[in-house]
């Protein structure tokens, strides 16, 4: 108990630090542009009602989910293949290394051509960009799987998905989730990208609606909800993750235990 106590003291004192920093500092701005953190939390309730948060909020949570988990699927599929052979690695590995090198952004245009302007555009966009750190992670993860494990399992005759699903994809489960981590937060971003482009509704688009007609105190609240929103999923995520790998911070724990 006194050690959860300290970790969610350790989690939000620095957030607090950050939030009376922000006060102090536009305390007496007179700047329309950088207005004062109490104008902008008076403005937030006004600006961020129900009725928004389904309208802007809940679409722009639907496309990130929908471009996370394909990127997930995807990423994982493709990273335990290639990472299983060593062929297909070699022979893939110059193309991976050539798209990864295109930032999604610049796609924008070129999927909009293909997939038009509406949700399908978005989610594309998402799991363009989420896709690569959880490819190239699963692969690392997948070849790191250790040999001796690998022939211990052929010698007792576990073969094909009781294999992949026991050794392998365990094995490389922390790889995995380091991985889904990264992709989060770029989701996040490609997601507010997406949205400024020939969007109805998301925050994206609300955002620069914001900014377009010179609302910046509502601007700023939409920053502070993408904030708060990137917040939560971190969380999310994280005890998503202490549950699927709940055995291998235990090991880690036993292993700085032992002499």
């Amino acid at each position: 108990m006194r050690r959860a106590l300290i970790h969610l003291l350790f989690v939000v004192a620095l957030p607090a630090v950050l939030v009376v920093v922000w006060w102090l500092a536009s305390d007496g701005s007179t700047n329309p542009f950088w207005p004062p953190l109490r104008t902008i939390l008076k403005t937030f309730p006004d600006v961020w009602t129900a009725d928004r948060l389904k309208t802007d909020v809940l679409p722009s949570v639907l496309r990130l989910s929908a471009g996370y988990a394909t990127a997930a699927v995807v990423g994982v599929a493709l990273g335990t293949v290639i990472g299983s052979y060593r062929r297909v690695r070699a022979v893939c590995e110059p193309v991976l290394e050539f798209l990864r090198a295109v930032p999604p952004p610049v796609l924008v245009p070129v999927i909009m051509l293909f997939a038009g302007i509406g949700d399908t555009m978005k989610i594309v966009v998402i799991a363009s960009g989420c896709v690569w750190p959880v490819l190239l992670n699963t692969v690392e993860g997948v070849r790191a799987v250790d040999p001796v494990m690998t022939e211990t399992a052929r010698s007792y005759g576990i073969t094909g998905v009781a294999r992949l699903r026991s050794l392998v994809l365990r094995s490389a489960s922390p790889q995995i989730f380091a991985g889904l981590r990264q992709a989060l937060s770029i989701g996040i971003i490609l997601m507010v990208i997406s949205e400024m482009f020939a969007a109805s509704d998301g925050l994206g688009f609300t955002i620069v609606q914001f900014q377009r007609s010179f609302a910046i105190p509502d601007m700023w609240t939409g920053i502070l909800v993408l904030g708060l929103l990137g917040f939560l999923l971190s969380v999310v995520f994280q005890v998503v993750e202490r549950r699927v790998l709940g055995w291998y911070h235990g090991l880690r724990a036993a292993t700085r235990r032992s002499p």
